[in-house]
C-alpha cells in the first residue's frame, strides 16, 4: 500500500485539513526531513521521499506555533533567520505530543528512533511521567491549559489544547 492510503496518514491529513493546516503534495529535492518542507501556511509533501510520517505533525506544529503574520512567510526568504528560534522548536514538540494523544497513537510514531538527534526515548519517557518541558509556553500562546489553570476554569489540561492555531 502507498504510503499516501496509509490509514496513520490519512488521520493525520484530515486532523490538519481539520484545523486549518494546507497539504500541498508535490516532488521536492533533498530537504531536511525527507519529503517534507514548510512553505506559508501549509506543508509540502513528496510521498516517494517520505520516510516517516509522524514527521508530518512535528512540522504542522510549526506551523500552528507560529503567529499567524509569520507564518504567511514560512518558506519565504522574508521569514526571520531566527525562525524556528529554540522556543518555537520546544513549541513544536510539545504541540505534536499533544496532536498524537489526540489522534490516538503512539509516542514513537512522532518521536520515532532516528528522529531527535537520537533522544526520542529521553522525550517519550518525559511526555509519559507528565513532564511536559514548555508547558507555559503553550500557554503563553494561547493553546493549552495547565493542571492549574485547567482546574480554575473547569477545563481540560494539557495534552488536551484549547485551540491548536496560535493567534
Amino acid at each position: 500500500m502507498a504510503l499516501k492510503e496509509n490509514d496513520e496518514v490519512q488521520k493525520v491529513l484530515l486532523f490538519l485539513n481539520e484545523i486549518g493546516i494546507e497539504i500541498i503534495e508535490k516532488e521536492l529535492e533533498e530537504t531536511f526531513l525527507p519529503g517534507l518542507d514548510l512553505g506559508p501556511n501549509c506543508i509540502y509533501i513528496d510521498y516517494n521521499k517520505l520516510l516517516y510520517p509522524g514527521d508530518i505533525l512535528h512540522e504542522a506544529g510549526h506551523l500552528a506555533v507560529t503567529i499567524p503574520s509569520e507564518r504567511e512567510l514560512v518558506g519565504s526568504t522574508q521569514i526571520s533567520k531566527d525562525w524556528p528560534t529554540q522556543g518555537d522548536e520546544i513549541a513544536a514538540i510539545l504541540w505534536s505530543y499533544a496532536a498524537l494523544h489526540h489522534l490516538q497513537f503512539p509516542a514513537d510514531f512522532v518521536f520515532h528512533p532516528n528522529g531527535y538527534k537520537g533522544h526520542s526515548d529521553w522525550f517519550i519517557s518525559n511526555f509519559e511521567s507528565e513532564n511536559y518541558m514548555g508547558l507555559p509556553l503553550l500557554e503563553w500562546m494561547g493553546l493549552c491549559l495547565g493542571n492549574e489553570k485547567a482546574e480554575k476554569e473547569n477545563k481540560s489540561p494539557f495534552p488536551a489544547m484549547q485551540k491548536w492555531i496560535r493567534d
